[in-house]
């Protein structure tokens, strides 16, 4: 008893003392985790980088004012560009990571001017105006970001669209000074005119180890294919010279050459086809009485006559665009603007944006040994074809080529597609000018190549009103097992098919679709419940054919495809006092 009434006279007096004394103790350490608390929720949603730096704006900076970076001779120097460099392989997709909006961030490097040991720029023009241009829209795009922590992709400041005005070692070694380049990865560069004398290489020469190039003159043998992306050559002409829209249709001469420093076996064999086909073929060439300037850049002759140029392409239906010194051609630019159809002769060659444009809608491709039979190829081409093919080479030059904007920004977006391929545009989206309505297509010449929407083939049965054949047909094949739908061409008029109680119970969807017309060609018509990309056009008196040998012809049609269908498993304000590059 003593002993409990000893400690429950002390323990009481302990408690209040334990809080007097440690009550300053505890309440510091509170305050210093709230604090710690609320400047970690500062920091995390504060607008801020780690390492930004100023918006690419004139404002801020200009060419003069932009800092001098000496290049040591010793300088290292990147390796030449890496041939089997592929998305999977040399660019790090994860840097782009995850956003709601499925869209690269894009860095530009800071402007900066570089220079040798002894003062020597490693260009002779600076910052052209085009590339500016180039710069200007995609810091005004969705793409940019002047956070480099964020960025996917990194474009430098440092100008290689012509590279005749590049010092090709120093270029390189600049290159690699800058902070991020880590061997080129993720790094994107604009070339339009790559080579120089007297090889003309069709790639730029500038070391770059594994950087992706968007350039303008790729053949075969230089192009890495789903990593580089071909782009056009811009023609100075497109901001200069407007050209309004003209209707699609028959025009005064049947072929036009404009260019003129094509090979002299070129030129014989064009003045050959003029003799035999007068008046429907115009060949123009420089004006040799004019003085040299911009103005004679606007003009052509033939026979002392002067023609405006580019204006007189549009009085012509076909417009040749044959090789120069390099594959890419500024006149092709022009020859779209023209709604002229651009019959290309450059074997090897890389279409601009030949990744998702379909340029058999739009152009003429005729291998360079058969320039002799051009005249009749394109003499074999319909009317109807020839309209459709005007108005989409117009087309294709409003949207992808009329500017280094839409150039820089297609650019982007092909890259953007392979990052997210999930978010990709389709065929549709990226061929079909807005107002085209593909139910209203008659000509199967003109369908998209786009992925199947199902599997196995879709049969389409032509008939008139032999109804029991008909029944039969329909039997046997839905007897094969790789059939996806069923749909029968009911080509009478003057007839209703059967009531849908009498046709036969099949396993997979049945159509009838009634025609307005009785015409044979109503089997190929692009119909829209047609989902596969194999499609079987069978008449309704066509009893023969077994299931077995049906399902045998499509294993060997998949088979000799598979490759195919594989294919688809894959503000700055102007600166009027900038040189052009491109002239």
């Amino acid at each position: 008893m003593c002993a409990s009434g000893k400690y429950s006279s002390r323990g009481p007096a302990l408690i209040p003392r334990m809080k007097t004394k440690h009550r300053i103790y505890y309440i510091t350490l509170f305050s210093v985790v709230l604090l710690g608390l609320i400047a970690t929720g500062m920091f995390q949603f504060w607008p801020h980088s780690i390492e930004s730096t100023a918006d690419w704006t004139l404002d801020k900076r200009s060419v003069h004012d932009a800092p001098l970076i000496r290049l040591p001779v010793s300088s290292p120097i990147p390796e030449r560009g890496d041939l089997s460099c592929r998305m999977h392989t040399c660019f790090d997709v994860y840097r782009c990571g995850y956003n709601p909006k499925n869209r690269i961030k894009v860095y530009i490097y800071p402007l900066q001017r570089f220079v040798d040991e002894l003062g020597v720029p490693i260009s002779s023009i600076g910052l052209s105006r085009e590339y500016n241009d180039l710069l200007s829209a995609i810091s005004d795009s969705d793409f940019y970001t002047d956070d480099v922590t964020r960025a996917c992709l990194f474009i430098p400041s440092i100008d290689v669209l012509n590279q005749n005005s590049l010092r090709v070692r120093e270029t390189a070694q600049a290159l690699a000074m800058l902070p991020r380049w880590d061997k080129g990865m993720n790094h994107l560069l604009f070339n339009m005119l790559p080579g120089g004398p007297p090889d003309y290489n069709t790639a730029l020469d500038v070391p770059r180890d594994r950087a992706l190039l968007a350039g303008g003159g790729f053949s075969t043998w230089t192009y890495r294919q789903g990593y580089d992306v071909s782009i056009p050559v811009y023609s100075p002409l497109s901001a200069d010279v407007e050209l309004p829209e003209r209707q699609p249709g028959p025009r005064h001469y049947f072929i036009l050459s404009s260019q003129t420093a094509i090979h002299r076996e070129y030129r014989a064999e064009l003045e050959r086809l003029k003799e035999e086909n007068g008046e429907a073929l115009l060949l123009l060439d420089k004006c040799s009485n004019l003085s040299q300037g911009a103005a004679s850049a606007r003009k052509r002759c033939y026979k002392g006559q002067v023609y405006d140029y580019p204006q007189i392409l549009q009085e012509s239906s076909f417009c040749v665009v044959l090789r120069g010194a390099r594959l890419g051609q500024a006149a092709l630019s022009d020859v779209l603007q023209a709604g002229c159809v651009p019959v290309i002769l450059a074997d090897s060659y890389i279409l601009p944006f030949s990744e998702v444009l379909d340029w058999k809608r739009a152009s003429v491709v005729i291998p360079e040994e058969k320039l002799s039979e051009m005249y009749t190829i394109l003499k074999s081409i319909p009317h109807r074809q020839v309209e459709e093919m005007q108005r989409q080479a117009r087309w294709f030059w409003e949207a992808y080529f009329s500017s280094m904007k839409a150039i820089g920004l297609t650019t982007l977006q092909i890259i953007n597609d392979r990052i997210y391929p999930y978010a990709a545009r389709t065929y549709e989206q990226w061929n079909n000018p807005p107002v085209v309505k593909w139910s209203s297509v008659n000509s199967p010449l003109f369908l998209p190549l786009i992925p199947p929407r199902a599997p196995g083939f879709t049969a389409v049965v032509l008939t008139y009103d032999r109804v029991e054949s008909l029944f039969r047909v329909i039997t046997e094949i839905s007897k094969v097992p790789s059939l996806a739908k069923l749909l029968v061409v009911w080509n009478n008029q003057n007839k209703s098919p059967p009531e849908e109680s009498l046709w036969p119970k099949i396993g997979v969807p049945l159509k009838v679709v009634r025609t307005k017309e009785n015409k044979l060609s109503n089997r190929f018509f692009p119909y829209d419940e047609i989902e596969t990309e194999a499609v079987l056009a069978i008449d309704d008196d066509i009893i023969m054919l077994t299931s077995d040998e049906l399902q045998f012809g499509y294993e060997v049609r998949r088979n000799h495809f598979k490759s195919r269908a594989d294919v688809f498993h894959a503000h700055i304000p102007a600166w009027p006092h900038l040189p052009s590059t491109l002239t």
